[in-house]
């Protein structure tokens, strides 16, 4: 084999390395990322609530917004330097920040509940962090 192309063999085996350490890392980003928008937006809508006097009917949807755009924001922001893999990438991260924010609610309120709702919460945050992965993806294509 040539020099040459044993040492693209081996740049090649680097960037994947590099590749699988970028996907882990943008995965615990985004998820982080999402979560603190979503406290912070959870945050917000708890002290308009205080002050306010909306009915409890809204409360539901406002959180399930406040979740897509936490997860959309995690997704994007983590997600801005890569051009592949968008998908597999937003689905990770939704799933995982659902996962996290179930967790760290659940202790704020002090109980768990293991129910259809968090079931329906995985599979909302999962779809719509595959939905932002594949959008953040080709965004960043078009415009280059």
């Amino acid at each position: 084999m040539k020099l040459s192309a044993k040492l693209k063999l081996k740049k090649n085996n680097t960037n994947e390395i590099k590749g699988n350490k970028g996907i882990a890392v943008n995965l615990i980003k985004g998820t982080l990322i999402a979560l603190c928008f979503s406290l912070v937006g959870i945050l917000v809508f708890a002290f308009i609530l205080k002050f306010t006097n909306i009915s409890e009917g809204v409360i539901t949807p406002i959180n399930q917004v406040i979740k897509g755009v936490s997860i959309f924001l995690g997704v994007f922001l983590a997600l801005k330097k890569q051009r592949e893999m968008g998908l597999v990438s937003g689905l990770l991260i939704g799933l995982c920040y659902t996962f996290l924010a179930f967790l760290v609610f659940s202790i704020l309120s002090g109980h768990f509940v293991f129910d259809m709702t968090l079931v329906h919460d995985l599979i909302f945050g999962t779809i719509i962090g595959g939905i932002c992965g594949i959008i953040s993806v080709n965004l960043k294509k078009s415009s280059v």
